[in-house]
């Protein structure tokens, strides 16, 4: 899955409200604060920002939690 992830990649993923839709917006492979939570990345474990279609909302995952869907 982490191979086919890229910038504008349509994906879902679980959230405690659900399940919701957004796109990736950029690869994270150093660590970094999203929203004032450290997230912890490294080019041999990296996360993606994603951003969500329904608030905007930024949140950072693991490559395994986020599912490609027929978008971008």
């Amino acid at each position: 899955m982490a191979g086919s992830l890229r910038k504008g990649s349509h994906v879902t993923w679980q959230t405690s409200q659900g399940r919701t839709e957004g796109k990736v917006e950029k690869k994270l492979t150093s660590d970094t604060t999203i929203k004032g939570h450290k997230v912890s990345a490294s080019p041999d474990d990296p996360q993606y920002l994603v951003v969500s279609d329904k608030t905007g909302a930024k949140a950072a995952h693991k490559p395994g939690a986020l599912k490609r869907t027929g978008g971008a």
